[in-house]
This record gives structure tokens, sequence and C-alpha cells, in this order.
């Protein structure tokens, strides 16, 4: 690791690797939460890699639904693993350094993934809202051309900007301590370590978290507004019910995702303690990716049937 000194008794201009300090303070506990992590990380790729093979092996999952979970899928699997490794590795070594390259991306990931997501939501509440408010024109307006835009725009213009947010980030002057009180590389502490004005990066954050966290966020409301209103309308309580039903996964999901963003928004930074962040950026970290495949298998019986037909059809194909 080196440094390079700006004036005697002054602090030091970062230039090599970071220190993550993560949960250190736990102590004999860090074995307790290595375990619990591993399994939380095997059952989050398991579940995910479920989806996304029973997906691409059962045709009457191909549609624009299962398209979108799919791409959702792959992102929490590229989230965990861009981080929980990692920590785990930390858990069990006295050593927790992360160089700057590595620093860099993993919070180009982490940021890609956030952005993203919100913008998959966002196309899947749109998904709903053509199957219900529209099913007559379902099949045209949700082609697979369309969907693959959706999803290829969403891709694309999150990791543009992400990519140059980050760059941007990383070009300003760190200095001062190299320990980071996180487990690991995200926003707000690299942010704390800049030696130099601000206020233009934390503006220019401003406005990303409205275009691709709240922007989405406040057309999933829309979305489900007239969902809502033209499901109140349907004349039988057996298709008000069907129809809340193919909402309902969908619904949960964005609530989990943008309830626990509220919840990490809620917390009174008087309040606020190095202790208390971790363990809110790290339920963040590992909750939703490994509950979102399990509310979408357990709550749908399109997948559930799918992967009955998979399981007999192994059987049969091994007898």
């Amino acid at each position: 690791m080196t440094y390079s000194e700006r004036n005697p008794g002054e602090n030091q201009t970062i230039s090599g690797s970071f220190i993550l300090v993560g949960f250190s303070y736990l102590h004999q506990l860090q074995i307790l939460l290595f375990l619990l992590l591993l399994v939380i990380y095997l059952l989050t790729l398991m579940g995910n890699l479920v989806v996304i093979l029973l997906t691409m092996l059962n045709s009457t999952l191909h549609t624009p639904m299962y398209f979108f979970l799919v791409n959702l899928s792959f992102l929490d699997i590229i989230f965990t693993t861009s981080v929980v490794p990692q920590l785990l590795v930390h858990l069990l070594v006295e050593e927790k350094t992360i160089s700057l390259e590595g620093c860099m991306a993993q919070m180009y990931i982490y940021t890609i993934m956030g952005f993203t997501e919100c913008c998959l939501l966002a196309a899947m509440s749109y998904d709903r809202y053509v199957a219900i408010c529209h099913p007559l024109h379902y099949t045209t307006i949700m082609s697979g051309r369309v969907c693959a835009q959706l999803a290829g725009a969403s891709w694309i213009i999150c990791i543009s900007v992400a990519v140059a947010h980050t760059k941007w980030l990383f070009s300003l002057p760190l200095c001062g301590s190299h320990h980071m009180h996180h487990f690991f590389c995200d926003i707000a502490p690299v942010m704390k370590m800049v030696c130099t004005d601000t206020t233009n990066i934390r503006i220019v954050g401003f406005i990303l978290t409205g275009l691709f966290i709240m922007s989405p966020f406040l057309l999933i409301i829309l979305s489900y507004v007239y969902i809502i209103s033209t499901i109140l309308k349907l004349p039988s309580a057996e298709g008000k019910r069907k129809a809340f039903s193919t909402c309902s996964s969908h619904l949960m999901v964005v609530t989990l995702f943008y309830g626990m963003a509220l919840f990490t928004e809620l917390v009174p930074k008087s309040e606020s303690t190095i202790e208390r962040d971790q363990m809110i950026s790290l339920m963040n970290t590992i909750v939703a990716p490994v509950l979102n495949p399990i509310i979408y298998t357990l709550r749908n019986k399109e997948v559930k049937g799918a992967w009955r037909k998979t399981i007999v059809r192994r059987i049969f194909a091994h007898s």
C-alpha cells in the first residue's frame, strides 16, 4: 500500500488500497455470521438459477413476465456475488483489504444492479398493466422485440450512467484514514473520504436517484392505480381474484425492494451508528435476492406447474 504525504501533520492521500473494517466489532460472532451468510448466499444462487433454468426449459414460461424475471434473477446473482463472497473471506481473515481498482469495480457493479433493478421492476409493472388493462392487445404491445428493447435499454443506460458516476467519484482526491467502516465499497463511505468539495457530485447523485429510483417507483404506482381501477370494474369476484393473483408476486417484490429502501432513508441520521448502517446495508444486500425467487415460485402456479413437469420429464427420461 502506498501513500503520498501532502503536508506534515495533515492527513495522507489514499492511493493504494482500503481496509474494510466491516464486522470486526463482532469478534467471535464473525464465524456465526459467516455460516449464516454462506447458507443465504447458496440459497440465493440456487433459487435464482432454478428460476432461470425453469424458464429456459419450459415453453409455457416463455412470456414477457418471465423474460423480465430471468433478467431480475441474473441481476440478483451478480448483485450478491459482487459483495457476499468477499465479505465471507473477510470474516475469516485478519487482513480485510481491497485494492482501489477492486473497490471501483465493486461500486460499479453494486450501482449498476441497483439502478437496473428499479428499471426492470418498472418494466414488469408495465407488463402487468398491459395484461390486465389491455388484454386483447397484450401480445401485440408486449412483443418479444419490445421486451428486448425495454430490458436492453434498462441495462445499457444504467451501466453507462453508473460507470460514469463511479469514475467521477474516484477521480476526486481521497484522503484521511484508509480504514473504511463498511463491509464493501458503497458510495456513502467513499464520499466521506473525498477531501475536496463534493457539492456537484452530490447534486448529480440526487438527480440520478430521482431518475433511476424514484421515477420507476412513480411509474409502478401509476401502473397499479390503473390496474386496481380496472380490476375493481370486473363483474365477478372470481375474475377479480385471478387478476389480483397475476400481480401479487410482482407487487410483493416491489414492496420488499422499495420498503427496505424507504426504511433505510427513514432511520434518523442523529440516531444512526456505523454498526446500524452496516446491518441495514447487509439486509438490503442479502434479503431481496434470496426472497425474490421464493416469492415467484411459491406464489405462482405456472412456475410450480413448470417445476413439476420438469421433474416428471427427468424421471421418465431416466426410466
